[in-house]
């Protein structure tokens, strides 16, 4: 859920700086153009582009809130996972809190006004995502609150501009799926709008085709439904394409557009790009790759020895649980599969149920329980 918290927040800021009101950076197009460059720059990983771009904004709107939001974004994505970095998470949240006293500054304490609302709700929301990656659950739910409190001010502006097909789709997507997966939060959304699956995934698909600085994170997010709840990978691929094409230097990119090709089986297709992603040698990257090349070795070269053994190293790396944790249950489920074949039911119903503890992915959940 912390991710979908950081994506809406990031969703309603893009949305918000794309609409014309009587706030004076949203009606000057060239600071709205230099910060979608930002943006731009900051998911190609060009961070000391993005940076100079940045400096032009807050050289012309000295302490405004969006200068330290996008500054606060840029260590999130350099610095990933910044729940890592000690001193750069303490940076992170200086920024933030930077942000909020800017707003106060600017609009007053408690504001309803539009750009305050936003404001206010990404610097909470992005509080709340490192508070919760560091295990501190009390002030992640403090924040989030306070967070949801703004969100609900801002929901009154989703109608007003096509960027907002992405925010609406998201709701009406995960206020369905979310207590399918965790039925504990159930009473705690009775209060919430309904959604529905459907038409979440349709505006969703909308925003990749008529969003502009949204659509980015449509086609991650479309990806990451397509692969975790909707187990329609070739779907996944579609969008992953868009990105790695606009985003080249994306290693995260890279990483979900390999697994989708993975998962829908265009083996042929992933080679390339398997030996591109194994340049990242460091941090969680490693159980990646090793599991997708465990993957190729297993599913297109049927070699279970070599891929029993990048499986194993697969799991001797680290993972991290909002990005890499499904690739331990990758390689679980795989050296099941191995020892299956290998006539050792035993030893596989050990391995699927190592991949229980991992498994978020729907179709590996059906896959691992439904071995007898």
């Amino acid at each position: 859920m912390q991710i979908t918290l950081r994506s809406l927040c990031l969703w309603v800021f893009l949305a918000l700086c794309s609409i014309q009101t009587h706030a004076q950076i949203l009606n000057d197009p060239v600071s709205l153009k230099n910060i979608q460059n930002s943006l731009d720059k900051i998911y190609n990983y060009e961070f000391d582009e993005a940076v100079q771009i940045i400096d032009q904004v807050e050289k012309k709107y000295p302490n405004h809130p969006v200068s330290y939001i996008l500054d606060s974004f840029i260590l999130y994505w350099k610095y990933l996972p910044i729940k890592d970095n000690p001193a750069k998470s303490k940076e992170y949240i200086q920024k933030l809190d930077q942000c909020l006293e800017a707003i106060n500054k600017r609009y007053g304490k408690n504001s309803l006004d539009p750009e305050a609302v936003f404001y206010t709700m990404v610097a909470r929301g992005y509080m709340a995502m490192i508070y919760n990656y560091r295990g501190e659950m009390m002030a992640a739910a403090g924040e989030g609150k306070k967070a949801y409190n703004a969100f609900v001010e801002g929901f009154k502006l989703l109608n007003k501009n096509p960027e907002f097909y992405f925010t609406s789709g998201m709701y009406n997507y995960y206020v369905e799926v979310y207590p399918e997966e965790h039925p504990i939060v159930k009473p705690l959304l009775v209060f919430f709008k309904n959604g529905d699956k459907a038409l979440g995934l349709k505006q969703i698909d909308t925003a990749t085709k008529v969003g502009t600085i949204t659509k980015a994170e449509s086609c991650f997010y479309i990806s990451h439904i397509y692969l975790k709840y909707e187990a329609k990978p070739e779907r996944a691929a579609f969008y992953m394409e868009k990105l790695v094409d606009l985003y080249p230097r994306n290693p995260i990119y890279l990483m979900k557009h390999l697994e989708a090709q993975l998962l829908s089986g265009k083996y042929e297709e992933a080679h390339e790009g398997v030996q591109l992603l194994r340049r990242q040698n460091t941090g969680f990257y490693p159980a990646a790759w090793r599991t997708f090349q465990g993957i190729l070795e297993e599913k297109d070269r049927k070699n279970d020895a070599a891929a029993q053994k990048e499986y194993l190293a697969a799991l001797k790396t680290p993972h991290d649980d909002q990005y890499t944790k499904e690739y331990h249950a990758f390689a679980y489920a795989g050296l099941a599969r191995i020892s299956a074949r290998a006539g050792n039911k035993a030893k596989a119903r050990e391995y699927y149920k190592k991949c229980l503890g991992k498994a978020e992915y729907r179709s590996v959940i059906r896959e691992a329980k439904a071995f007898k």
